[in-house]
């Protein structure tokens, strides 16, 4: 019988909860489970409500799903958000103290949310009429005092500073929820040695926390029918966190440089790669990337395209308000043909709008940004394995084309925990186009010359006699201002021409990926792939055929190519994580092709396999408005 958990734990912004969820990740995969995990959070640092996510499979996963098996709550607001998740048969671990509490107590549940309360649980709902209306719905209630248990284990092991630990709640939920579930404790114990490697005394601790709590646990509470038990482990399989594809395809790939300004959920990527910055490269040859934190986008923009005229393999990684004062320098980086890359992981807006939730809004603005028209590739990735792979295209486009290259992500796949196969650099492959490694004397070297694939020999700086100009103005082949109309017109033909000649060199397979193509078929890109393929595995087992096609290039649109894969389409349905549908507005300018249906989330929280199986179910059976908007999530 297959094995599919999911585990919500909960508590105030700053509690642990992040902690916890890896402890119970890295138990879980060290067991031979896939793991697909994702943290919903507050732009706050301490309080608000936090929870993270986690689905245990020993089948292949790409995403999490609505229902709550086991839930684990430190605090009262983590009841009231989730009651209604856990499923028949599901766990609720929570803190026996809290059994009273009021929602009128917390001042961080709205009005809005609280009219909700009092319709489910009466007019003065309390954290026990939240666990009495689970209990109803056939919900396990394993109730502890996790404050006693910390005194208790306190006068057991002769710690006293254990008894006012109250961030060794997590600990303490995780442990009780392993214990219900029956897990072998070791995996466990390893698990916060790993966590905690580098803190000897706080891994002691928290193995003491960890074994008594469990030990508490499988004593206690033995009725629970869900259980993990080792299966066998893949070879090859690795756990990351989502931004870690992209910064160790940034290694791998020889970027050098990468200056940025600090902006969720873009930040993570250039911290780890500060934390990494030294690495091993073949024949034990050093390798480093530099990693300068600017006092603005714009200055990080500006050391990106001066790296890049150097030579260097230069990026920079970036979120929607931070790209919108990128704009300038990005047209000058498109008027001079300089190959830089941006890293544009996506969150909620506009202005700040929600500044640690997701969202897929800016793929019409990263298409259309900067004023004039100049080339740029836009590319998104669909999980968190394939950007380490397309991390290193983007930096190939970038300097074969000599564009800059917009490489979209967004907060799913940044924060996304996952398994996956481990990255294989043997499959990176490193085309610097037409770099020029020498130049020969008296050549009359021209950085901008007109060529019969309008890509010009590229010269960097320092190059002996491949000296040339850049300019903000439109300029002739050597680089020198002109504003001559005859040449105007031959430099803008030979700029944006450059996009049918990424249509007619990229490989197919690298514009677009076709998951099997039916009459019912689904279009989408970026993040919306992991979701939509478990929601066509659901929908597999029942016999319904529904086909996938991922769109990675989006800029220049590869027209031809999705025609081809969509000649025996005739129903489509877009789906994608914004208000307007907007690669359905591409879909009408480019290919004079309406979808069909729209299933659109833009609440902020990402989608699950759960809501997508509901409403491609719905639209098979005829009961679906042409324009379906997805709301689950806390």
């Amino acid at each position: 019988m297959q094995t599919d958990i999911s585990w919500l734990i909960g508590g105030p912004q700053g509690s642990g909860v992040e902690s916890a969820a890896n402890i119970f990740s890295r138990a879980c995969a060290a067991m031979g489970y896939n793991i697909f995990g994702k943290r919903e959070f507050y732009s706050n640092i301490k309080g608000e409500h936090s929870y993270f996510m986690v689905r245990v499979s020993d089948a292949e996963i790409h995403s999490n799903v609505s229902d709550v098996s086991i839930m684990v709550a430190f605090d009262a607001e983590t009841i009231f958000r989730h009651y209604t998740e856990v499923i028949e048969n599901g766990a609720i671990i929570y803190d026996s103290d809290i059994a009273q509490s009021s929602a009128d107590e917390i001042h961080t549940i709205n009005a809005e949310y609280k009219t909700k309360l009092i319709s489910d649980l009466g007019q003065k709902p309390t954290v026990q009429n939240a666990l009495d209306y689970a209990k109803n719905n056939g919900v396990k209630l394993y109730p502890v005092s996790f404050k006693s248990v910390l005194s208790n284990m306190a006068d057991e092991l002769n710690n006293p500073r254990l008894k006012g630990m109250v961030r060794m709640y997590n600990v303490l939920g995780v442990s009780f929820s392993l214990g219900i579930l029956k897990m072998p404790p070791q995996t466990l114990m390893e698990s916060i040695d790993a966590i905690f490697s580098k803190k000897k005394a706080i891994a002691e601790l928290n193995r003491n926390a960890a074994n008594y709590s469990y030990n508490f646990a499988t004593a206690k509470f033995s009725d629970f029918t869900f259980t993990l038990k080792p299966t066998e482990k893949k070879p090859g399989m690795i756990m990351v966190q989502g931004y870690q594809g992209t910064a160790l395809g940034k290694m791998a790939c020889g970027c050098r440089f990468q200056p940025y300004y600090p902006i969720t959920p873009a930040s993570d990527e250039s911290v780890y790669l500060e934390a990494n910055e030294i690495i091993d490269v073949k024949e034990n040859r050093p390798g480093s990337t530099l990693v300068v934190q600017t006092e603005d986008e714009i200055s990080a923009i500006g050391m990106t395209i001066g790296g890049a005229l150097t030579g260097t393999r230069s990026a920079t990684c970036t979120s929607g308000p931070g790209f919108s004062l990128m704009s300038e320098s990005l047209g000058w980086a498109g008027i001079n043909e300089v190959p830089i890359v941006i890293t544009l992981y996506q969150r909620s807006g506009p202005s700040t709008g929600l500044p640690t939730r997701h969202g897929q809004d800016d793929l019409l603005f990263a298409i259309y940004a900067g004023h004039g028209e100049f080339p740029r590739i836009v590319y998104a990735s669909g999980d968190v394995e394939e950007s380490f792979y397309d991390t290193a295209n983007c930096f190939n486009y970038a300097e074969q084309y000599q564009l800059p290259v917009i490489h979209m992500m967004d907060k799913f796949l940044a924060s996304s925990v996952v398994t996956c196969r481990r990255f294989d650099t043997e499959k990176i492959k490193i085309n610097r186009g037409k770099l020029l490694e020498k130049i020969v004397p008296d050549s009359n070297y021209k950085r901008f010359a007109l060529t019969e694939d309008n890509i010009s020999p590229r010269s960097i700086l320092g190059l002996e006699n491949g000296i040339f100009w850049n300019t903000g103005d439109e300029s002739d082949e050597q680089g020198h201002i002109t504003e001559d109309p005859e040449l105007r017109m031959r430099m803008m033909d030979k700029r944006l021409s450059k996009l049918d000649y990424v249509l007619k060199t990229m490989p197919d397979e690298e514009q677009a990926v076709s998951f099997g193509t039916a009459e019912i078929c689904v279009i989408s890109w970026g993040s919306p792939k992991g979701p939509i393929l478990d929601a066509i595995e659901m929908l597999k087992s029942q016999n319904i055929k529904i086909g996938f096609i991922q769109l990675k290039l989006l800029n220049p649109f590869p027209k031809t190519y999705l025609g081809f894969l969509l000649k025996d389409v005739k129903t489509l349905i877009d789906i994608e994580a914004n208000h307007v549908g907007q690669l359905g507005e591409l879909l009408k300018q480019h290919m004079q092709r309406v979808p069909d249906y729209y299933v659109l989330k833009y609440t902020g929280r990402t989608m699950t396999s759960t809501e997508l199986y509901n409403s491609i179910k719905d639209i098979i059976e005829k009961k679906a408005q042409k324009r379906q908007v997805l709301t689950h999530g806390a």
